[in-house]
């Protein structure tokens, strides 16, 4: 008796079997890494660069939706080799998270989540819906730390532009002194949300339009390169804007607008360039002979996948929580820091875990804050301590420099400044009793006090003149800004006291 043929299920009719697996698992690794998920959110929320993420899930979905013929006949069939590939995630997520650096510990987590799709659909499977999986992983808010660059990318173009242009200028660090006023490469104004927004668009319109994977890769550089470039025509454009019309503040009024309407140009130029290239209308090459397995075969090998793939990613955050334990004991507080002679110091009122202190050295007062950490502490709670404390500049006007020594010695302090509204203050980390600056080998250095302890606290301080900001007029900015670097220029043995205080035993 022959056996019939059977026929092949309609397109997704084969993904039917391992959806509650791919479900199951999915929402496991989600309360794993429930921080990360929340983490990500808030910062969707929070920041205009990453708005866009709310579409990732369904860009995803019509991706696969679009390329659902191409899946006909492919069969899942649980690989599980790729439980092996969860190893190295689970020890980058671990060293993510000693180090204090979300963003890898996102990546991992959306890296787990490509093994399971893995493990469960197998290769030949995973491969035809790679372009949607991939790119799963613009839901992680990533790229922040390009920032410094970018905007130093902005103030060189601004430079170079204004000589061309004949516009006289003086440009301090991220600052653009015109005779009609002053202008700052504030974050906002770096181009990052830009740069990411164009990113995210270029890899969606070359999955959707080209076949080609020269051609996708040629039209994803293109979408790197073109916002970059073109945000800084746009802030030559501002700068120069203000020279015209004698005034700096008219110019970069709605200079956010501004830039989403020419960046909204750019794009479009973007899609038209990349238009005589589509291959979205050629005919797909014609597709292997394919078999598929009974549908039945498929649940009980593809669940086992899944919760391998489970039971290996939790083994990471239950080790991660074990040393954070560590982390309970309370840090000791300094109760004053001495700045030197000839001034007066009086207590602030402590707010939480931030002490401080008025100190009047001459007719104006600085206020010092600091907030001491456990000495077991990660980078993470570190630099979330240094982004509360400046909470009252975090706005989209933020800009921040290192503070300039005269005789070229790198200063600890980092001055962060906004225009609208407008604040400005210092501030400084110090770890093991040195002053450092945040970077990688910072969060190196908190990674291993975290796991053997250190006889410091590590502090957080910052430093900002002792008035109402909402009461200085805008001619007065510059002074405070000098004011606050002579203060901390004159007291360099603060850096030192600092260090000192830390100490505990």
């Amino acid at each position: 008796m022959s056996t019939p043929a059977m026929t092949v299920p309609a397109p997704f009719a084969t993904l039917r079997g391992v959806a509650w697996p791919i479900g199951l698992g999915l929402l496991l690794l989600g309360g794993l890494f429930h921080e990360e998920v929340a983490a990500a959110v808030q910062t969707w929320i929070d920041s205009t660069a990453y708005n866009h993420c709310f579409l990732v899930l369904p860009i995803v979905g019509y991706l696969l939706w679009d390329r659902r013929f191409e899946l006909d006949g492919l069969a899942p069939r649980p690989w599980r080799p790729a439980l092996l590939l969860a190893v190295p995630v689970a020890l980058v997520w671990l060293l993510a998270e000693r180090l204090g650096i979300m963003e890898g510990q996102q990546l991992a987590a959306i890296s787990f989540a490509e093994v399971l799709f893995l493990a469960v659909l197998g290769p030949r499977l995973w491969w035809a819906m790679a372009g949607p999986l991939l790119y799963l992983y613009f839901l992680v808010p990533f790229g922040a730390f390009l920032t410094p660059k970018l905007q130093d990318i902005t103030t060189i173009m601004v430079s170079h532009g204004l000589d061309v242009l004949g516009v006289p200028a003086y440009i301090d660090g991220y600052t653009i002194e015109i005779p009609q006023g002053t202008f700052f490469i504030a974050e906002a104004c770096a181009g990052l949300r830009f740069l990411i927004a164009s990113i995210a668009f270029g890899v969606l319109y070359a999955l959707l339009m080209y076949r080609s994977p020269v051609r996708r890769t040629v039209f994803i550089l293109v979408s790197i390169v073109v916002p970059v470039f073109a945000n800084g025509i746009r802030a030559i454009g501002i700068v120069y804007l203000g020279y015209l019309l004698g005034s700096a503040q008219a110019a970069a009024t709605d200079h956010v607008l501004y830039g989403w309407l020419f960046f909204s140009i750019v794009t479009l130029l973007l899609i038209l360039l990349g238009l005589p290239f589509r291959q979205d209308n050629a005919a797909p090459p014609p597709a292997e002979p394919r078999t598929v397995a009974p549908v039945r075969s498929w649940p009980r090998g593809a669940m086992a996948a899944a919760l391998a793939l489970v039971a290996v990613a939790a083994v990471t955050p239950a080790v991660a929580d074990g040393l954070a334990l560590a982390t309970l004991r309370p840090a000791p507080v300094p109760e004053a820091i001495n700045v030197g002679p000839g001034c007066m110091v009086a207590p602030l009122p402590a707010d939480g875990a931030v002490h401080g202190q008025r100190v009047t050295c001459g007719l104006l007062g600085m206020d010092m804050r600091w907030q001491a950490f456990s000495t077991h502490a990660t980078a993470a709670a570190v630099m979330a301590g240094w982004w509360q404390m400046t909470r009252l500049v975090d706005t989209e006007s933020r800009s921040e420099a290192w503070l300039a020594t005269p005789g070229g010695t790198p200063s600890v302090w980092r001055i962060v400044r906004s225009n609208d509204p407008f604040g400005m203050m210092a501030v400084g980390v110090w770890i093991d009793g040195k002053p450092v600056r945040p970077g990688l080998r910072m969060r190196a250095r908190m990674a291993l006090d975290s796991l053997l302890g250190t006889t410091h606290v590590p502090l957080v301080v910052t430093v900002t003149p002792a008035i109402d900001w909402k009461r200085v007029p805008q001619a007065q900015w510059p002074m405070f800004q000098r004011e606050l670097g002579k203060f901390l220029l004159a007291h360099r043995g603060l850096e030192t006291e600092i260090g000192t205080v830390t100490g505990h035993g």
